[in-house]
């Protein structure tokens, strides 16, 4: 777990994505995947994009590359001082399974495309956000 930040803007809880933004309770992510193709799913949805099959969370590895990524250098909240990472990351389970994210426990100078990183979590109550670190 990481300490939580205080300004997040938190996901409305649905029937979709329940077992995504909870997962993190027992320090696993959850993914929602497809009983018919196995293709994962993000965002998070009870029914695939790609068969449209039903899905079921299953724990993923919590093992990622970044993608691409930008440093918010302007502080747009009193309770987060810059920078901020903000990334896009592919989960090691499918190679198009990406996901928008926080980068934390790094300096910016320190990122680059491809860079491993691992799931951490937020802990907001109900809402386990997902972040990552190298």
């Amino acid at each position: 777990m990481v300490e939580a930040c205080a300004a997040r803007s938190l996901p409305r809880l649905t029937d979709d994505n329940r077992s995504f933004w909870t997962s993190g309770s027992s320090g696993r992510l959850h993914v929602p995947r497809c009983q018919s193709c196995r293709r994962y799913v993000l965002p998070a949805s009870l029914t695939c994009s790609t068969c449209g099959g039903s899905t079921t969370p299953e724990p993923v590895s919590g093992r990622a590359a970044v993608f691409t990524w930008t440093v918010n250098e302007h502080q747009f909240h009193p309770d987060i001082p810059p920078p901020t990472i903000i990334a896009i990351v592919v989960l090691d389970e499918q190679d198009d399974l990406r996901l928008a994210t926080n980068l934390v426990d790094c300096r910016p100078a320190d990122v680059r495309i491809g860079l491993p990183v691992s799931v951490r979590f937020e802990d907001h109550g109900e809402i386990f956000y997902p972040v990552f670190a190298p």
